[in-house]
């Protein structure tokens, strides 16, 4: 049950209207994302003006590919059943990549530089009180500084949203048996 009270769609602002009509019924946190976020449209607007072209809309210096493979990791770590089922790049990130392989990115067919980004987001978000000078030196083997800060920038906004999610309790808890 969500922490935050979900307005009622016909009472939702034109933008979130629109993201809540777009998501399919039975996409429980997408379309309550767009229900709980309603007291703060501009907020989701603002959001989502960074978040996009940043992302997928060619903003930055690195490749899509790879910010999307570093989103799925910290989906999974997040705990973020949207966030790993979303696909934000398609063409650029086959399924078992995002279902399996960015969560044994060791064994997946990733290249040096796309195993560094995963692990780097990963330790960010479970110890990033334990990121060194060795790793950032390793990062920087791979990556150029704008690419390493832009990395490190888009992996935190990951890890924070994906936790503001699950904070609000917006995905359905349900029971296995």
């Amino acid at each position: 049950m969500s922490r935050m009270p979900l307005v009622e769609p016909e009472a939702l602002p034109p933008y979130l209207k629109a993201i809540h009509d777009a998501t399919p019924e039975e996409n429980w946190l997408g379309r309550h994302f767009a229900r709980a976020f309603a007291p703060n449209e501009a907020l989701v607007q603002a959001y989502q003006a960074f978040y996009h072209p940043w992302h997928t809309g060619g903003a930055g210096v690195l490749e899509p590919r790879l910010k999307e493979l570093i989103r799925l990791r910290i989906a999974t770590l997040n705990g973020c059943v949207l966030c790993k089922t979303v696909r934000m790049a398609p063409d650029v990130v086959a399924e078992d990549e995002a279902a399996v392989g960015v969560d044994d990115a060791d064994n997946a067919g990733f290249t040096p530089r796309e195993r560094a980004a995963i692990h780097f987001a990963e330790k960010m978000a479970v110890d990033h009180h334990n990121i060194g000078d060795a790793d950032v030196a390793a990062m920087r083997r791979h990556f150029s500084d704008a690419e390493f800060l832009e990395l490190s920038m888009m992996a935190g906004q990951y890890i924070g949203f994906g936790r503001v999610l699950a904070m609000l309790q917006l995905e359905v808890a349900s029971c296995p048996i």
